[in-house]
């Protein structure tokens, strides 16, 4: 999995489990994207920006800061796909 799907999935479900605590699978799924990114692309110090209509992530890779943005709506989807679904929130 290339750098930018791993920060895409990982702040897709980032905002999941933030919005769903006890949600056990959401928590998990995120430490999993957490640990490829950490892991497999040597990326640390993530930080997230909101700048309307985008979320910012900056990261660290080595001794480089680095960004990369993504659409706000675009990862929210997945929080509202869970949220609308009534199987999810029983």
């Amino acid at each position: 999995m290339n750098l930018q799907d791993a920060m895409y999935n990982w702040l897709s479900i980032k905002k999941v489990a933030d919005e769903r605590e006890s949600d056990d699978a959401a928590q998990d799924t995120r430490a999993f994207f957490e640990e490829i990114l950490i892991e497999d692309h040597g990326v640390s110090e993530i930080d997230i920006e909101v700048e309307n209509p985008y979320y910012i992530v900056h990261y660290m890779k080595g001794n480089d800061s680095k960004n990369m943005k993504f659409p706000i709506e675009l990862i929210d989807a997945l929080l509202t796909s869970i949220q609308n679904e009534p199987k999810y929130n029983q």
